[in-house]
């Protein structure tokens, strides 16, 4: 009975995860390992956006909390269309990336979150 439910409620998040990325790139964005986001301050970088899955950032749904590389601030970050961009910010875009997995050694982490980083589960490390 309870393994029916858990594998019902996956099945729901993984169709909620695909629907979701196939309606957004229905509207025009690129969702993927090399996603071009803006933050608030009009930085444009490249991150790993897949719905659903998060190692870094804090997901509200079609915004991300995230560090910036370009600007070295936390952010709320917003995926781009990439039509609406000019080739040269696209290649700007390019060439400053995301890091792929958070740092707990830096020193600019949210309260708290260098905490949990620590305590983290060895498989993540």
């Amino acid at each position: 009975m309870m393994a029916r439910r858990v594998v019902r409620t996956v099945l729901i998040a993984v169709g909620v995860a695909v629907g979701g990325t196939l309606i957004a790139r229905r509207l025009g964005y690129n969702l993927g390992a090399n996603t071009i986001v803006r933050c608030r301050q009009g930085h444009l970088f490249t991150t790993i956006w897949i719905p659903g899955i998060k190692l870094k950032e804090i997901d509200l749904v079609v915004a991300r909390i995230q560090r910036c590389p370009v600007g070295q601030h936390w952010s709320l970050v917003v995926p781009v269309r990439e039509q609406g961009l000019t080739e040269a910010e696209r290649q700007s875009a390019r060439r400053e990336q995301a890091a792929a997995t958070p740092n707990a050694a830096d020193p600019v982490l949210p309260r708290g979150a260098q905490y949990a980083m620590r305590t983290r589960p060895a498989w993540l490390m």
